[in-house]
Parts: C-alpha cells; sequence; structure tokens
C-alpha cells in the first residue's frame, strides 16, 4: 500500500485527511510538527507529502526547503492562506502544488492521485533518457537528477529539474506557458501559468551567469519560452 505523509497539527484537519487517503486504499502517517515530519521522512519510505504552511516549531516554507534537501517526492502545500505570494513562495520552494483550507477532500484525493502518478512519468522519462546533456557550459544527467554548470553542480528543485530537461530535450522549440504547465505540471495541475514564470526565475538565478541577459532560458515575448542550443 502506498503511503502519505501527513505534516499538519491541526488534529481534526489531520484526521480528515488521513481517512480519506485510508477510503482511497492509501496508508497515511501523521506529523504533528517539521521536524518529526522530517524525522519520519528520513526513517520512512514516502510517495508524497501534504504540508501545512503554518506549524509550531518552524514554517511549512522551511520544511518544504528541508525536504527537498532529502527528497524529490511531490509536496502538496495546505494553507489557511491563500494569497498569490504565499503559492509563490511555496513552490519557489520546491512545492508541487498549493491547495486552500477548506478544501474538499475529493479533490485533494485527485490531486494526490495526479501527482504520484506524474512523478512516476518523471522518472521512467529520465530513466529512459540516459544520455547526458551538455550544451555549452551546462551538463544536465538525466539518470542522477543533476545539473553542473561550469564544473560546479547546481541544487535544483523537483520540479525546476523536470521543467529545464523537458525544454533541454527540445532545443531552440518555443513553449507557451500554458504548455509548459500542462505537460511538466501535467494535465491535473490546479495552479496557473504564474507557477511557470516562478520556476523558470529561479532556474535562471542557478544556470544563468547573468539571469537578466539568459544564455539558456529565452523569453520570446507574446509567446513563451524556448531553450537555446
Amino acid at each position: 500500500m502506498e503511503r502519505i505523509l501527513i505534516i499538519e497539527d491541526e488534529l481534526n484537519i489531520a484526521e480528515l485527511e488521513q481517512d480519506y487517503l485510508e477510503l482511497n486504499h492509501y496508508e497515511a502517517d501523521i506529523a504533528a510538527t517539521g521536524q518529526e515530519g522530517l524525522e519520519r521522512l528520513k526513517e520512512n519510505s514516502y510517495r508524497l507529502v501534504l504540508l501545512d504552511l503554518m506549524l509550531p516549531d518552524m514554517d511549512g516554507y522551511e520544511v518544504c526547503r528541508q525536504i527537498r534537501e532529502i527528497s524529490e517526492i511531490p509536496i502538496i502545500m495546505v494553507t489557511a492562506k491563500n494569497e498569490d505570494i504565499d503559492m509563490i513562495r511555496g513552490l519557489g520552494r520546491g512545492a508541487d502544488d498549493y491547495i486552500a483550507k477548506p478544501f474538499n477532500p475529493n479533490q485533494l484525493i485527485a490531486r494526490v492521485k495526479a501527482y504520484i502518478a506524474r512523478f512516476d512519468r518523471l522518472v521512467s522519462c529520465g530513466q529512459n533518457k540516459k544520455e547526458d546533456m551538455r550544451i555549452r557550459g551546462l551538463q544536465i544527467q538525466p539518470v542522477t537528477r543533476k545539473v553542473i554548470v561550469n564544473s560546479q553542480e547546481k541544487l535544483l528543485t523537483a520540479k525546476e529539474f523536470d521543467l529545464l530537461l523537458f525544454m533541454a530535450s527540445s532545443p531552440n522549440q518555443v513553449f507557451s506557458k500554458e504548455h509548459l504547465l500542462e505537460q511538466v505540471w501535467g494535465f491535473d495541475f490546479y495552479g496557473d501559468v504564474t507557477t511557470v514564470t516562478v520556476h523558470i526565475r529561479r532556474l535562471r538565478e542557478k544556470i544563468e551567469n547573468d539571469p537578466s541577459e539568459p544564455d539558456y532560458i529565452e523569453t520570446v515575448w507574446g509567446v513563451g519560452y524556448r531553450f537555446k542550443r
């Protein structure tokens, strides 16, 4: 049975999530603090994390950042806040999606299923593309999911790597934000194109010598982006 980790300090919400997950044939563990959640992740194998933003010991952004240091599994942030800036911060720290309380439990389950399936497809895609890609000073390693720029390894979130690999696999092709959202996040992603903008900006900060004058990821005004060979 696939296991989901719920990091949530409000017991009634955590148990609601747990009940619906178990009704849909998932096993769900609950951690009431960020530290407990991180310890459980190190000790167990999970397919996805449901992460509350407001926790008693550290905020969800920091938990998300630390999870990304040890795992690439999907993270869905669950929070009472519903401002765009909160979504952008969460996605920028490596979260895959964002759902605001109160939420429809069936919608939550749909997202869980979609992200687990999407993660499996992307892992399979990376395994099939075994050859390293070298573009000037940039090296992309699909199997190990590493990115090296001018002999220095760069730490990318799972979605940043997926986005870079997808674009670099079709060099010089122009992609709209909507198309990137569909292909990298999947049809079942519930965010908007702001997600793509945030990830492109973060990617440029990590792989470009000068993010304002990018060598690799070029903006095609009024259309979208392309990866330059």
